[in-house]
């Protein structure tokens, strides 16, 4: 037999052997998507495909071929994710508003494979995850300017649902109005009470009136459909596209750093099931009704090494004068000192729960 024939015939039973290797290899990407989606966590990791690449490289034992090894990889990985896109067009998110919402352009750039699933308000959303109608649902939590999203944060202390992950979206707000409206001829502005406070400065210098929508899609909704040169929106420019208005003016907010941080809500918590789970988690918890109780619980989650990014009171419903507390912390939960954190936090508190933990993404 000939050289080349040998070598032939040897690349034809290494190639047998990847191919079984490949399939083992997308039934295994079949299950990482499965997880993916009870966890409300999108197809791209790149801090995962980092490590994958760093880790196979070692297991070179010829170092000319490192930079084709990459390039190899780099293709699998396009692969695997090219095969969870189309395996997740049956993947259903919830969020609130209209199509052109600032949540909606936020899940559309998180997950733009799967099917977005629009409700009127907050806790429509969050309950139609809860009862399993979508598979995750995105909220806003807080905004740079505006401050926290108090509804929001009201439902992750009663409801079930876990956040596996936050998202910074940059917001730009805009005035919308029909075609033909000018900025002399508006007299009243509609939108979300955030977007409403985030160019409250520019509405003063108008003198406008202001009304408040659940949504600053819907808003602009509103506007196509009333046809008013008089009536305003504030909203994305995308909007202003999807409902056919004119930008009147870009960028009315008044900060030039306006992000909204998004929750990804789901019913799966990704903490309890590695112990990658992410640099931050999130408490919310209430306090023995006696002097020194906050105290005495900060002092145990410094105790531990854990910085507090931020600390949030909010009234319990129902209860007047009483407040539950939510708590972002740096680092992770299910580590040894997270675990420990956590049983001696349940002796102090009248109620304790981590409702999950996540890493920052900027879109």
């Amino acid at each position: 037999m000939s050289e080349l024939k040998e070598s032939r015939l040897k690349i034809q039973q290494l190639d047998k052997e990847m191919a079984g290797l490949f399939e083992q290899r997308m039934r295994e990407v079949e299950n990482i998507l499965a997880y993916k989606v009870r966890n409300g966590l999108p197809i791209l990791d790149a801090e995962q495909e980092a490590r994958v690449i760093a880790n196979n490289i070692a297991n070179l034992t010829d170092p000319t071929l490192q930079e084709y090894y990459v390039l190899f990889l780099h293709h699998v990985m396009e692969l695997s994710k090219a095969y969870q896109s189309r395996m997740m067009e049956g993947m259903k998110v919830a969020y609130c508003g209209v199509p052109g919402a600032f949540a909606h352009l936020a899940a559309l750039k998180l997950f733009p494979e799967a099917r977005m699933v629009a409700y009127p308000d907050f806790t429509a959303a969050y309950k139609a995850c809860e009862a399993g109608e979508v598979d995750t649902a995105i909220l806003p939590i807080e905004n740079s300017y505006a401050g926290d999203v108090g509804r929001v944060m009201d439902l992750t202390f009663g409801g079930s649902l876990y956040i596996n992950r936050m998202v910074e979206l940059d917001v730009a707000q805009n005035l919308l109005a029909v075609k033909g409206s000018s900025l002399g001829s508006i007299k009243k502005v509609v939108s979300h009470p955030q977007a409403l406070a985030q160019c409250a400065a520019y509405i003063k210098e108008h003198s406008w009136e202001e009304v408040e929508y659940s949504n600053t899609a819907t808003a602009a909704q509103y506007v196509a459909e009333l046809n008013d040169p008089t009536v305003a929106a504030i909203a994305s420019e995308e909007t202003a596209h999807l409902y056919g208005l004119e930008v009147l003016q870009s960028n009315i907010h008044s900060s030039n750093d306006n992000t909204t941080r998004f929750a990804v809500f789901s019913k799966s918590n990704h903490a309890l099931q590695t112990e990658d789970a992410g640099d931050h988690f999130i408490l919310v918890f209430t306090v023995h009704n006696e002097a020194g109780a906050l105290a005495k619980i900060l002092n145990i989650i410094g105790s531990h090494g854990f910085n507090m990014s931020s600390l949030h009171s909010r009234p319990l419903t129902g209860m007047i004068w009483k407040h539950y507390f939510f708590a972002e912390l740096e680092g992770n939960a299910n580590s040894s000192e997270g675990k420990d954190l956590l049983r001696q936090l349940n002796t102090v508190c009248d109620k304790l729960k981590i409702i999950g933990t996540y890493r920052n993404v900027s879109l």
